[in-house]
């Protein structure tokens, strides 16, 4: 890369990885990554730190660089008084949840882009998030703002000290889960019902969702319904979103959130999160319905991914833009003519697509016409400039139309695609892929799930320990979730090296995060010490958190182990993995963390849906369900396949073998009954007669 860009010099953030913090590079704000260089210019010039926290998808982002950070007169009031530093929150969460929490609880609200204001031991005094670059309608500009905030540090600093202090405080009172003296409570059903009753009293019985506009999807709220007896509004919500403007009806997979409350118009930008958590979503909506709407868009977005967000070495890229050209949407959205003159193109008299086979053939401008109609597209538009956003109306069969528009729609500028990949993510969308590739019966996603587990297994191990990113170390989320990919790739290929593995990182992430003394996870490992409070993710927001992701994980573990095994036989020979975990270890780690959110998932049952899961799965009656047959046998993929037919949340699939038994003694003496596979269904450690017959199996499962 250039020293100069448009006739600017670069500054430090040309040397960083992140996309986010390279779109900064030739800003004339002089930016630092976070680190210590930066804080020892703070202190040794004793100047407050401007904290800007993003991420290279975020259209607020774009429109606050722009107005502000390329402005020469503000960049020099930024340098003149601040050390400036510019964090990814994609690559570092722990900063972010750190300085959102204290946004939030001084503002009331939070977004990004972030804007904070530090001392130089990195306390915050004063948070906010978009500033305009010039005061109007009685709001400071974020000019005035800068100079404001020069003169107070500089007339009343001991002032602004002490309101540090205080905020710091707060956000170490909110860092203390399970240390709050507050007692634990039972672990029941309650907040199983408490919760179900929460979100049907916000459930949108009209538009599907929660709330009121925007709407985000919120995948983990879904989860919980599926589980919790509360099927009807997560299978409405589904089917609306998939109708709507936030489903890419051309090009497959989903829009962030839609701003209106009916899933019409989206925030364009499109997050790999998104797509993994909606997947599962719906292949959970098609085992409990068997509709094919939601395996339609189920495949749709799994197709998407494989084609627009995965690298060239197996990894799922990080995020798409919702801007292209500098216009939020233009890459989506379609003007009535410009759907015409697409669909016209080629002979004048088409097949008909979709409706009535045996009618006669209809002309390309009643095609038009009927797609127009579906989607509705219009002459004057749904959203803005004369501009639709296609959504479905009138179902029908599009296919060969959507195809055509979408081959139109690619030769457009595209968005920014963040190619950053994350491992936490890339856990997430190896799940996806692999459920999707049971349920829906297609290798070509089981094969690219693959993929990306080599990938990470090869890039992001150092040592024995994981990476978030090629520089940033992981942190518990990336331990729970692509571990949990592990597992879900072995009950889907049955490569013990998967479950190995998963253990292995399981063991890890016990030893670096698990708070053994109250219970529960830290996102961070502690060796980081500008990290200001080592806190514990405690809200299943747009993603799961880490403790919801771990501890489910570890309770799935305690199921596989089923028995005490004996040191190390969980990972191949005793001397190569003396660490192995323990059914015991696992579940006693699971169980405290449970008791750690017990007081949060009864007075909040909303903050924490997939925590609820994992309580579920704790309460329940999990079933171990071990197949002895030869893999590929017929007989073998038959048993496989009733049962990923349906909807079974809290269960293991094993499959008995040679090569198991080397990790799992407990399944030697599993064996085919007369050379046929053979089905043992366990519950409690105690398993049921086997049975070659999957109708009996099915009957055990239902029991």
């Amino acid at each position: 890369m250039s020293a100069e860009q448009g006739g600017r010099k670069a500054n430090r953030l040309v040397h960083e990885k992140s996309p986010y913090l390279l779109q900064h590079a030739y800003n004339p704000v002089d930016w630092f990554p976070w680190g210590e260089e930066a804080f020892t210019k703070a202190r040794k010039e004793n100047k407050p730190i401007f904290l800007s926290i993003g991420y290279s998808t975020c259209h607020w982002c774009h429109v606050m660089e722009r107005e502000s950070f390329e402005n020469d007169d503000i960049a020099a009031l930024m340098n003149q008084y601040f050390v400036c530093i510019k964090v990814d929150r994609e690559e570092r969460p722990d900063i972010d949840k750190i300085y959102m929490t204290a946004v939030q609880a001084t503002t009331g609200s939070g977004g990004w882009p972030m804007s904070v204001f530090l001392t130089p031991e990195l306390k915050p005094f004063y948070c906010g998030t978009y500033f305009q670059p010039d005061s109007r309608y009685g709001r400071p500009g974020f000019k005035e703002l800068l100079q404001r905030v020069h003169d107070v540090w500089e007339a009343n600093h001991d002032g602004i000290l002490a309101q540090a202090n205080q905020i710091t405080e707060l956000l170490t009172q909110h860092s203390t889960l399970g240390r709050d003296g507050s007692p634990s409570r039972p672990l029941d059903d309650t907040p199983l019902h408490l919760g179900l009753e929460q979100f049907r009293q916000s459930y949108d019985s009209e538009h599907g969702g929660f709330g009121g506009a925007p709407k985000f999807p919120r995948p983990v709220v879904l989860n919980f319904l599926f589980r919790a007896g509360g099927k009807d509004m997560a299978l409405f919500t589904l089917r609306k979103m998939g109708e709507g403007g936030m489903f890419d009806q051309l090009g497959g997979g989903f829009h962030r959130y839609s701003v209106d409350d009916h899933w019409l118009v989206s925030h364009f930008e499109k997050m790999l999160y998104d797509q993994a958590q909606l997947v599962s979503s719906y292949v959970d909506a098609y085992q409990i319905t068997h509709d094919s709407f939601y395996a339609d868009i189920a495949r749709r977005t799994c197709d998407y991914v494989l084609r627009d967000m995965t690298g060239p070495d197996g990894g799922f890229y990080s995020a798409e833009d919702a801007d292209s050209e500098g216009v939020e949407g233009k890459f989506y959205v379609w003007t009535r003519a410009e759907v015409e003159q697409v669909l016209s193109r080629g002979s004048g008299i088409l097949a008909a697509t979709g409706r009535d086979r045996n009618v006669a053939p209809t002309t390309a401008a009643d095609i038009a016409e009927a797609f127009c109609r579906a989607y509705d597209v219009d002459s004057a538009g749904n959203w803005e400039h004369g501009n639709s956003v296609l959504h479905v109306v009138t179902p029908g069969d599009f296919a060969a139309e959507r195809a055509k528009l979408l081959t139109v729609r690619n030769k457009r500028v595209r968005p920014h695609r963040d190619e950053k990949i994350l491992t936490a993510w890339n856990g997430l969308m190896i799940s996806a892929l692999v459920r999707a590739s049971q349920v829906l019966d297609e290798p070509k996603y089981l094969g690219a799930a693959q993929r990306a587990a080599h990938f990470i297994l090869k890039d992001r191990l150092k040592d024995g320990r994981l990476m978030r990113t090629e520089t940033v170390p992981a942190m518990v989320e990336d331990y729970a979730c692509f571990a949990t990919g592990l597992i879900d790739l072995y009950e889907t290929d049955f490569d013990p090296e998967w479950l190995r593995r998963a253990c292995e990182l399981s063991d890890t992430m016990l030893a670096q995060f698990y708070d053994a003394k109250d219970g529960g996870f830290f996102q961070t490992d502690g060796r980081d010490t500008s990290v200001l409070i080592r806190s514990k993710e405690d809200y299943d927001g747009a993603e799961p958190s880490g403790n919801s992701v771990a501890t489910l994980l570890l309770l799935r573990l305690a199921q596989i182990c089923s028995r005490e095994p004996a040191r190390g036989s969980l990972g191949g020979t005793e001397a190569a993995e003396p660490r192995a975990g323990s059914r015991l270890q696992y579940f006693d780690a699971a169980e405290k963390t449970l008791a750690a959110f017990s007081t949060h998932m009864n007075r909040a049952p909303q903050v924490v849906p997939q925590m609820l899961c994992a309580l579920d799965f704790y309460l329940s009656k999990p079933k171990q369900i071990v197949i002895a047959g030869k893999p590929d046998a017929p007989d073998t993929r038959g048993m496989l396949r009733a049962i990923h037919e349906r909807y079974l949340p809290n269960k293991i699939v094993l499959l008995a073998d040679d090569r198991l038994a080397k990790l799992l003694s407990y399944v030697k003496d599993m064996k085919p009954v007369n050379g046929k596979a053979t089905a043992y269904v366990c519950v409690n450690y105690a398993c049921q007669l086997p049975t070659n017959d999957v109708k009996v199996m099915l009957k055990q499962l239902e029991q």
